[in-house]
């Protein structure tokens, strides 16, 4: 295990404090001091989160506010910021630039699916940051996963210097088909890979709960949702991180109430659990995360993640806000029916979700 990470919660900065547009740097600040004063120190970002905005930010709040070896700064290699083994380089060189750091503690090999890994391959990532570790640029090669248990296999079987692997994992996806990430995780603890997690509370879905399901955690009385959904992660076999995104001054006081002096879930706890998913499978959710990775390369703006919010909110919560909501949504981007299909979106979608179809419906729903 990893001994310069103190405690097992990450800060996840692919969520920040907003203004608008802008990161609110008075609140992100106040959030890294009372996270790291509460002994926390795990700060998680990549380039394309918050369209470039987390890796300044953190710079600016982080970097130049605390001595290097105070944080554990973790970044990541994307695919779709190199095309060629030249580019590879000069793009980690910029990230470091910019978050204004000499080497990173931990830097993932980005979203690994079995065609992004091809790339990767072609492209000498792997070999390259190696080299960046020998240099000292890195202290430890991982990578971050969006695809089949087999998937998983092979690549650590064919970099078995990886050092982490990052799987999405949350009581909802556990056993989901599409997602694997029981699955996953059985393949890192054969492998002995440390597990960082990711979407704990999958996009804030397992936070603000439907009626049929918050009820369960509510007789447990006392703790939020995203307790049990965090705990349940961070109790798994092999994993030394979880990452939460935090939004807010709120939601990091939250997290740090149970994580600062972690227990795993108990009987009782676990229980709960199991009738939560349940109530989810019966549902008519749209599984979105919203990673929002299927809106940079859509041709028609379509605010992706935001339409399927809208159409959730309407099925499960009954919001009448839904149809307002969806015509802000559609304003500053495509309407659903806009889609044309090009299957860009689905391509690069961890949840492996239908998002063509999806958004048929959506159009269906909201336009007619």
């Amino acid at each position: 295990m990893f001994e310069e990470v103190k405690k097992k919660l990450g800060f996840g900065c692919m969520r920040l404090p907003m203004r608008g547009d802008e990161v609110d740097y008075e609140q992100f600040n106040k959030m890294t001091d009372d996270f790291i004063n509460a002994g926390f120190n795990y700060f998680d970002t990549a380039h394309g989160y918050i369209q470039g905005k987390s890796e300044t930010a953190i710079r600016d709040c982080l970097v130049k506010r605390y001595p290097r070896e105070s944080y554990i700064l973790t970044n990541k290699l994307t695919g779709d910021y190199f095309q060629t083994e030249e580019e590879v380089r000069p793009f980690f060189e910029k990230q470091l630039e910019i978050c204004g750091v000499d080497y990173f503690d931990f830097y993932l090999m980005h979203t690994q699916t079995k065609n992004l890994f091809a790339k990767f391959k072609r492209c000498r990532a792997y070999e390259q940051a190696l080299e960046f570790k020998k240099e000292g640029k890195i202290k430890h090669l991982g990578i971050s996963f969006h695809d089949t248990a087999e998937v998983l296999e092979q690549i650590l079987t064919e970099y078995p210097q990886i050092e982490t692997v990052q799987i999405q994992l949350n009581y909802v996806d556990y056993e989901d088909p599409a997602v694997q990430s029981r699955k996953c995780l059985e393949v890192c603890n054969k492998f002995n890979k440390p597990i960082i997690v990711m979407e704990p509370v999958k996009g804030g879905n397992l936070v603000n709960l439907p009626e049929g399901a918050k009820g369960y955690f509510e007789e447990l009385g006392g703790m939020s949702s995203a307790s049990y959904a965090i705990r349940f992660a961070a109790g798994c076999e092999g994993v030394f991180m979880v990452l939460s995104g935090m939004s807010d001054t709120a939601q990091m006081q939250d997290n740090l109430s149970y994580m600062k002096d972690f227990k795993p879930l108990n009987e009782k706890e676990m229980q709960a659990v199991v009738k939560v998913c349940a109530a989810f499978k019966g549902m008519n959710i749209i599984q979105c995360t919203a990673c929002r990775y299927c809106t940079d390369g859509c041709p028609k703006k379509i605010s992706i993640p935001d339409l399927f919010a809208c159409s959730n909110a309407k099925n499960i919560y009954h919001d009448w806000n839904a149809d307002y909501y969806k015509d802000i949504y559609s304003e500053s981007g495509g309407k659903a029916s806009d889609c044309i299909s090009c299957g860009k979106c689905e391509k690069s979608c961890p949840q492996h979700l239908p998002i063509r179809e999806l958004l048929k419906k959506v159009a269906e729903e909201f336009e007619n």
